[in-house]
């Protein structure tokens, strides 16, 4: 029998992690989870009108800026459960060895630990949590 479209997409990403997502180093979570979040943020400014590649660019670096995911994680801490609130932390707190260029230490650790929380959401693939912490992403990001 052959696999639809359908079920070959929900199988396309299917990579699990070579240990649970609770014992992974919050860098990898955030490695994933800054991919996971920029192809989400991607999708949505290529479903509005303008193509323009440097819109497109421009229209998304509004969303995953470390600056913008820094005022978001603070508008969202309140939303979090104690588990992803936990996740956060250990983000936040990973030593990265590396810096943004347009962000503060502080903004970039605090983007660090968003990253970290969606690809541990990820992973877990707790999807529906992940699509209700992504569409108040966006959201927030319309509404400011």
């Amino acid at each position: 029998m052959s696999e639809t479209f359908t079920d070959a997409a929900k199988n396309l990403f299917v990579f699990p992690p070579s240990k649970s997502p609770h014992l992974l180093n919050p860098l990898v979570l955030a490695y994933i989870g800054d991919a996971v979040y920029e192809v989400y943020i991607r999708q949505y400014v290529i479903s509005g009108g303008n193509h323009r590649p440097n819109h497109l660019h421009k229209a998304s670096t509004g969303y995953v800026s470390a600056k913008a995911q820094s005022k978001l994680l603070e508008a969202l801490m309140p939303m979090l459960t104690e588990e992803e609130t936990d996740m956060v932390k250990r983000g936040r707190n990973a030593k990265s060895g590396t810096t943004a260029k347009n962000a503060d230490v502080l903004e970039y650790r605090h983007s660090t630990a968003f990253e970290c929380l969606i690809g541990y959401l990820y992973y877990k693939q707790s999807f529906e949590r992940l699509k209700e912490i992504l569409d108040f992403a966006l959201a927030y990001k319309n509404k400011s």
